[in-house]
């Protein structure tokens, strides 16, 4: 079985839960995908760090990161399968004691190469606000990695935002093909 489909088999097993919730972005959904339930175990872990580690190294990225919690994994899979990178992770605001930083982590170069990773996306606001974060910090983006992406727009927001790649490692057409509001 490859990565992708052990990924795709470890959030389906383990992250959807059928049920009405109440998203990030506030809208209504009758299932949720909870990916740190698949991606922190070992299969999901294992599968999540050849294909974030493979990414980084087709793009040239020298840190990866994002929004945290969402990205902390991901971002950490990236080391565990090999790639040559730092791992970071963007505050939603600066810290306002100790070092009051708003991108922690080993300190980004100038030339640093940014892969930005997120577990879910669904409008990709918490993704948009780590682009900004990193761009403002004077870095380049060479793309945008998702764990799953729920096929609600955030794909096209984050692409036009990044002007850089954007990949899906799965989609909810992956996970939960049968869902409710599928088209």
């Amino acid at each position: 079985m490859s990565a992708a489909d052990r990924l795709i088999d470890e959030l389906r097993t383990h992250a959807l839960v059928i049920g009405e919730v109440v998203l990030t972005s506030g809208a209504t959904a009758q299932y949720y995908v909870d990916a740190k339930r698949a991606i922190l175990r070992p299969a999901g872990f294992t599968a999540l760090a050849e294909l974030v580690a493979e990414r980084a190294r087709a793009w040239g990225a020298t840190a990866v990161g994002g929004t945290t919690m969402g990205a902390d994994p991901v971002a950490c899979a990236a080391l565990a399968g090999g790639a040559d990178v730092k791992a970071f992770f963007v505050r939603k605001e600066t810290k306002a004691h100790g070092l009051q930083r708003r991108i922690e982590g080993p300190l980004l170069e100038p030339g640093d190469r940014c892969l930005i990773v997120e577990d879910v996306v669904t409008t990709g606001g918490s993704t948009l606000l780590s682009i900004e974060a990193v761009r403002e910090a004077g870095h380049e983006i060479v793309g945008v990695v998702a764990v799953l992406d729920r096929l609600a727009g955030g794909a096209e927001r984050i692409s036009s935002a990044a002007g850089a790649p954007y990949v899906a490692l799965a989609t909810i057409d992956d996970v939960y093909p049968d869902r409710p509001d599928a088209a």
